[in-house]
């Protein structure tokens, strides 16, 4: 869907309304028909007034952000079954100073609110059959308590927030452990003896369809700009179509033949997409090969990145922020997020000294720089790098009250990086190579052809890789793409979505036996947006019913790519039974304790949300939003949706609490 101007923009219930209008124009009918019309009007009005009607919590905040209804689409909705909840153990966030929950628990709720009573009868109904198998599921689930201390998270925050300017990279990059992972508790309030084995999500209710209407749907179906809720798409699209233990492999092959330790001939880099291969991984991989027995290479490396083609961006386009790690073009071998992190240690009173990491070969990185007295803040401000052909100038002095610091600054050509970087990693591990490192959108053979090549180098590249290099999983991958809102690893897992068809074994077969490289036979097919859009629009129509969104990548950052609040409430219920639900959900933020939407808890201190909400946000100049999942006081789940467009560029840290109001009215039910 394309974007319209919002005066042309109309909810549902204003198209159904429109034949009813039409015989209610200023005219002069029979008086004996008057209260007939005037009875139409109202019966057909009050309830669209009621429906649309937002809660007062969320009316307040629109007011204090100087937003309108009309800037706001929101749906929620009721999900599965309260006795089988597929969500994870809510989590308790204890207040240090007094030692009591901050929010009511998963085993003290609050009163359930008052819900549609049709929607409770035609639970209860459908699931009266199935409450024994489930009952034991839920006691589980219950008797699970996992708690963290408030100030545990602050201190987290704080300490990642001093440390540098942009956490979300650095935790990826770095590979930090959750907050979670690090100091949460998990307290067994009562265990089953019995000891069975849960039983998959997917099995119990697989013959049970319950049909929820909306708790609250105010214009769902208006088209809006996401901003990063998009990624909440091609994850997991890629889930369902790849699957959640798929990985990509990074094939090493090469020409010529190997004497000694000697590779008399090219190594073959070829490149699957992988969206994190860090500098350290680069380093494994490297390293198998040099475990392979080759340390010398009389020849160039190849890598072969066609997998992707024609993907690279202008990292200025979107915003004027190329150097930001956000703005990073995918590529099929991506490097470290084409990221270069930078770290400054205090020398003296007047200067600091920098490191970098990954190193690029050949290429001038000052290690010494002059500081001044200003407060520190983005690498824009703070260094004002620059890129030159054969040097990295920074424009200014450093910030003395960065300290130890960490910057993560974005170079502007993923391939030239690539190559800088394998030289470097090359060298480090104490090997050498007599010709370049050479990036290319092309196969091997059509631009170094054997016509070309000499002695032993003129033999053909290997049948089979010598070396094949997994990547993470995809629910590792998807994890970095929601929690931390990784824009150019979800442009990797989107163009990856309908690339990886089974491969013919007979043609395998044939190609090993024949000699020919696994090389021309094993390698994905090309893609690019076009192919990868239409892939994702192709599934949204095969699997769900609304009509698909209008993407022009998968992350979010674009202003021309729409959305509706029905279709994430519809992918978002589509998910919640699906068999790699858990690696979804487990993907999300939650509220008031990690990922985007820890600060929930700053915004509304006595939120019912706080460790109950699973949610992916999404934040540009003029664009607000939150999706995800949220259990309620009742027990009952619900798929929640709120997004915010407003045609002035609005205040997200105002706009961010209405949102806020919403997940916290969501959990008090």
């Amino acid at each position: 869907m394309r974007p319209t101007s919002k005066l042309r923009h109309s909810s549902a219930f204003t198209a159904k309304l429109f034949p009813f209008c039409r015989y209610l124009r200023p005219s002069k009918p029979p008086a004996k028909y008057v209260p007939i019309m005037a009875l139409l009007a109202t019966a057909t009005l009050l309830p669209i007034h009621a429906q649309a009607a937002l809660p007062k919590a969320i009316e307040a905040a629109l007011s204090r952000a100087d937003l309108t209804e009309a800037d706001i689409s929101i749906i929620v909705t009721p999900v599965g079954d309260k006795n089988a909840s597929h969500l994870p153990a809510p989590i308790q966030v204890i207040d240090s100073s007094t030692h009591r929950s901050s929010k009511p628990t998963a085993l003290q709720p609050k009163p359930t609110a008052n819900i549609n009573a049709d929607i409770k009868s035609n639970s209860q109904k459908a699931t009266q059959n199935n409450n024994d198998k489930t009952s034991n599921n839920h006691l589980r689930q219950q008797s699970t308590l996992i708690t963290i201390e408030q100030r545990t998270i602050e201190k987290h925050e704080k300490k990642l927030h001093a440390y540098t300017d942009d956490p979300y990279t650095y935790q990826s990059l770095e590979s930090i452990p959750t907050i979670l992972g690090d100091k949460a508790k998990t307290a067994i309030i009562n265990t089953n003896a019995n000891n069975d084995k849960t039983d998959d999500i997917s099995t119990d209710n697989a013959s049970i369809k319950i049909s929820f209407s909306p708790l609250l749907n105010h214009q769902a179906d208006i088209a809006r700009t996401p901003a990063s809720t998009m990624k909440l798409v091609p994850s997991f699209i890629a889930l369902d179509t790849l699957g959640a233990n798929f990985v990509w492999h990074t094939r090493v092959y090469h020409t010529g033949l190997v004497i000694g330790d000697r590779l008399h001939g090219d190594l073959i880099i070829q490149g699957s997409g992988d969206p994190k291969m860090t500098h350290e991984r680069l380093k494994q991989l490297l390293y198998k090969v040099q475990s392979s027995g080759i340390r010398h290479i009389d020849g160039d490396i190849i890598i072969d990145s066609g997998v992707f083609k024609n993907v690279s961006k202008d990292p200025a386009a979107f915003d004027n922020s190329p150097l930001r790690p956000y703005n990073a073009s995918p590529d099929g071998f991506l490097v470290n997020f084409s990221t270069i992190g930078i770290k400054s240690y205090p020398l003296n009173d007047d200067q600091a000294n920098l490191t970098y990491t990954p190193k690029l070969a050949n290429y001038a990185l000052p290690s010494i720089i002059n500081t001044r007295s200003a407060a520190c803040g983005q690498a824009r401000y703070s260094l004002a790098p620059e890129w030159q052909t054969k040097q990295l100038v920074l424009k200014t002095q450093l910030p003395n009250s960065c300290q130890e610091h960490a910057f993560y600054v974005a170079y502007p050509d993923a391939k030239d990086f690539a190559a800088r970087v394998i030289t470097a990693k090359w060298q480090e591990l104490g090997n050498t190579l007599s010709g370049s490192v050479i990036t290319q959108e092309a196969p091997y053979t059509t631009t170094k052809s054997t016509k070309s090549t000499h002695g032993l180098a003129a033999l053909p590249i290997s049948p089979l890789p010598i070396v094949s290099y997994p990547s993470l999983n995809l629910t590792q991958q998807i994890y970095d793409i929601n929690h931390f809102s990784n824009n150019v690893m979800t442009e990797q897992v989107a163009l990856s979505i309908g690339v990886y068809d089974k491969v013919d074994n007979k043609t395998l077969d044939k190609a090993i036996n024949r000699s020919y490289s696994l090389y021309q036979f094993g390698k994905p097919t090309e893609t690019g947006y076009p192919v990868a859009l239409q892939t994702i629009n192709q599934w949204w129509q095969t699997n769900l019913s609304t009509p698909p969104p209008h993407l022009t990548n998968g992350s979010g950052l674009c202003r021309d790519c729409t959305i509706t609040a029905a279709n994430l409430s519809e992918l978002l219920t589509y998910a919640y039974s699906h068999p790699s639900f858990n690696a979804y959900v487990n993907s999300l933020g939650i509220a008031g304790v990690s990922g985007t939407i820890t600060a929930h808890s700053e915004r509304l201190p006595e939120s019912a949300a706080i460790g109950r909400a699973w949610i992916k946000t999404g934040t540009l100049n003029n664009v607000t939003s939150m999706a995800g999942y949220v259990k309620g006081l009742s027990g009952q789940d619900y798929v929640v949706v709120g997004l915010i467009n407003s045609e002035h560029a609005h205040n997200a840290y105002t706009a961010r609490p209405v949102l806020d109001a919403m997940l916290d009215w969501t959990a008090q039910h």
